[in-house]
């Protein structure tokens, strides 16, 4: 706060633009939006339509009030804002882009100004559910402060400028690795007592159980409930006959899993095919069983088979499991980086 005890003042949103949240009929415009950025910036990743009509049906999020398009004159989407929370968590996770022809003029400073507001806001309206629901949720209140948190590949610098300059610090690295598939698979087999299957639908709950249990001790990470697990197993890129998941034979337990995914307009434009690990866990008390090797082997296989020449990857680079030195071993190696950064917010005015 300034010495008068307001909240500072945040750069507006840009008048030459029409905002408001995003909606059904915006999908292409919203899509093309993004493609056309991503065309000039060439980022690994980014959402398509498919993954957009996922997010106007989240009942947590709902875009009503945790998005914005900002429309030109002739009514062209050149700008796009959305946060998302955990209704618990600790912070808010903020993502969005500028048109590249409206970039360098203060549209992106302004996208971000209303980031922040709303993840003020959105710390102040879930305290206040909290409090609705039980005793401590003032408490809780008085302890979450609004913190939002944002992520950006290495090589686009001028989002690192936009973070810096708004007083956002980076918190954390993430290696983007990769392991060609022409290489023969490492040796990595189960002992007796675990067994390696296809993920399919009768194991979206025990798995979902599993991953929550295997990242509690994750920086970053928090526990995903239904609607956000359904955002994982539903993925437009998702792969289950490319998935496994190792199971205990006495209980069923599930011990550890892999989920893929592949994106074919990806292996299009880059020129190869890729078989993308977008989770691997292992519960605590079956670490140290080569179960994560025996996994890795086994989506190698699979891609293999599918007719992939990639197995990739992406790993916290300060991972308490030792993840990154598996992943060496295992053959992998970075080739790009990526980081989070963080800024804690004042409370919203009351």
């Amino acid at each position: 706060m300034n010495q008068n005890g307001a909240l500072p003042s945040r750069p507006a949103l840009d008048p030459r633009l029409s905002w408001r949240a995003a909606e059904h009929r915006d999908l292409d415009a919203w899509a093309g939006l993004i493609a056309r950025t991503a065309a000039v910036e060439q980022p690994v990743w980014f959402e398509r339509r498919a993954d957009l009509e996922q997010i106007l049906e989240s009942t947590n999020n709902p875009v009503a009030v945790n998005t914005i398009l900002g429309f030109d004159p002739d009514g062209v989407a050149r700008a796009y804002g959305r946060i998302t929370k955990n209704r618990d968590g600790d912070k808010a996770n903020g993502s969005g882009c500028v048109d590249p022809e409206w970039q360098g003029s203060g549209v992106g400073t302004g996208l971000l100004g209303w980031m922040e507001q709303r993840t003020r806001d959105r710390f102040a309206e879930d305290a206040g559910a909290a409090g609705n629901a039980d005793e401590a949720g003032d408490a809780r209140a008085a302890v979450l402060r609004p913190r939002l948190r944002l992520y950006m590949e290495q090589q686009h610098q001028h989002q690192a400028a936009l973070f810096a300059g708004s007083g956002y610090g980076v918190v954390r690295y993430y290696n983007e690795m990769h392991r060609p598939l022409n290489q023969a698979v490492p040796d990595a087999g189960l002992d007796p007592g675990l067994e390696l299957v296809t993920f399919g639908p009768e194991l979206h709950e025990p798995v979902r159980l599993a991953h929550n249990a295997a990242f509690r001790d994750h920086w970053g990470s928090e526990p995903r409930d239904e609607e956000a697990w359904g955002f994982v197993v539903n993925d437009p890129q998702a792969r289950p006959d490319l998935s496994g998941v190792v199971l205990d034979r006495s209980t069923g337990t599930v011990a550890g899993y892999q989920l893929a995914t592949h994106d074919a307009e990806a292996a299009l434009a880059r020129g190869y095919r890729e078989g993308y690990t977008e989770l691997l866990g292992v519960r605590r008390e079956f670490r140290g069983r080569g179960i994560a090797q025996a996994l890795l082997a086994d989506a190698m296989r699979r891609f293999t088979a599918a007719g992939m020449d990639v197995a990739s990857l992406d790993v916290d680079s300060e991972n308490p499991t030792g993840a990154l030195a598996l992943y060496v071993k295992m053959g992998y190696a970075a080739v790009n980086r990526s980081m989070a950064w963080d800024k804690d917010l004042e409370p919203a005015v009351p």
